[in-house]
C-alpha cells in the first residue's frame, strides 16, 4: 500500500509534447508539485543548498544531493530529474554519480559544462566553461556507466551564461548530442527569450531541448511548445514563494502575539496528515 511506482523520465518525455518540471528540495515540495499536475520534479541543487542556507557553489557533497533527490523520488509517482551540477568532479566522479543515482531509483540526471567547483549561474563569480571535448567525455562516461537503457542524461551548456554566444552554445550542444546526451539544456540569463529562440531556430532536433525560463518568465507554455521545446523546468519558484510566505507568516505571528487571524489562511494539520498518507500508515498498526 505504501510502495510507490513511477514511470521513467524517458517514458514521460515520450508521452508528452512538452514536459513541465517543478523545482523542489524535499519530498513535501515534490508532492505538492505532483499534486498540482507537474509531470516531473527537478531536484534543484540551488534549492537543496539554499535549504541549508549555503550557496549553490559545489559546497555540499554528492551524497547530500543524492539523499535529497532519493527522498523526493520515494514520495512521488512521477520521475525526479536530478540536478547534478558538473558531475561532482572528473570522469571517475561522473561514473560514480551515475551508479549511485541510478541505484537510488533516479531515472534522469543533468550535468553542466562549467568547471568544478561551479558557481550558481545567476551569481557573481567565475562562470568559466570546461573545454568542449572534456565535457563531451563526461557525457560519454555517464552513458557508458548507466545500467539501464532507460536512464536519461541531460547535457546543460552554460555558454550563454558565460557570454560566449549562440555559435558556441550550438557547437557545444552538437558535440554533447554526438557524445550520447539524451537531451540538451540551453540556459540563458537574459530578461527575454531571444537567445533561446535563436538557438532553437538553428537546432536540428537531434535530441530534445530543455529550457529553464527563470529570467524570462512571460514565455507561455503554449508558445514554448510551438517553439520546439521538449521540457521546461520551473527551477526555483516554489522555494521563492515559500520564502515570501514564511517570512510574512512569522512576522505576522510575532506582531499579533497569537495566530488567530492566520488560521483561516494556512493549511490545517489534517492537510499535512493527508500529504503524509497518515491513514495508510495507521492501517499497518490496525
Amino acid at each position: 500500500m505504501l510502495k510507490r511506482s513511477y514511470p521513467s523520465f524517458r517514458t514521460v518525455l515520450e508521452a508528452n509534447d512538452v514536459v513541465r518540471i517543478a523545482g523542489a528540495h524535499h519530498a513535501l515540495s515534490g508532492v505538492l508539485a505532483q499534486e498540482a499536475g507537474f509531470e516531473a520534479v527537478w531536484s534543484s541543487s540551488f534549492e537543496v543548498s539554499a535549504s541549508r542556507c549555503l550557496p549553490d557553489a559545489s559546497i555540499l557533497s554528492m551524497t547530500e544531493y543524492l539523499e535529497a533527490a532519493a527522498n523526493i523520488q520515494k514520495a512521488l509517482d512521477v520521475p525526479v530529474v536530478a540536478d547534478c551540477d558538473t558531475g561532482y568532479g572528473g570522469n571517475y566522479n561522473v561514473a560514480h554519480m551515475v551508479h549511485e543515482f541510478e541505484g537510488a531509483g533516479i531515472t534522469a540526471v543533468c550535468m553542466e559544462d562549467k568547471l568544478f567547483p561551479k558557481m550558481n549561474s545567476f551569481a557573481d563569480g567565475d562562470q568559466t566553461l570546461l573545454e568542449t571535448g572534456a565535457f563531451a567525455r563526461k557525457i560519454e562516461t555517464a552513458k557508458n556507466a548507466q545500467r539501464s537503457d532507460d536512464f536519461f542524461v541531460i547535457a546543460r551548456t552554460e555558454a550563454l551564461i558565460s557570454g560566449h554566444g549562440i555559435d558556441e552554445a550550438f557547437t557545444r550542444c552538437q558535440a554533447y548530442a554526438h557524445a550520447g546526451a539524451d537531451a540538451v539544456l540551453i540556459h540563458s540569463k537574459r530578461s527575454t527569450n531571444d537567445e533561446v529562440l535563436a538557438f532553437l531556430d538553428r537546432w536540428d532536433q537531434r535530441v530534445p531541448v530543455v529550457i529553464v525560463p527563470t529570467t524570462y518568465p512571460d514565455w507561455h507554455i503554449d508558445d514554448i511548445k510551438r517553439a520546439g521545446v521538449s521540457a521546461v523546468i520551473y527551477a526555483n519558484q516554489g522555494m521563492r514563494a515559500a520564502l515570501s510566505t514564511l517570512r510574512s507568516t512569522y512576522r505576522a505571528i510575532y506582531a499579533a502575539g497569537d495566530t488567530t487571524a492566520l488560521e483561516p489562511e494556512i493549511a490545517s494539520v489534517r492537510d499535512i496528515f493527508e500529504l503524509q498518507r497518515m491513514p495508510d500508515w495507521q492501517k499497518l498498526d490496525a
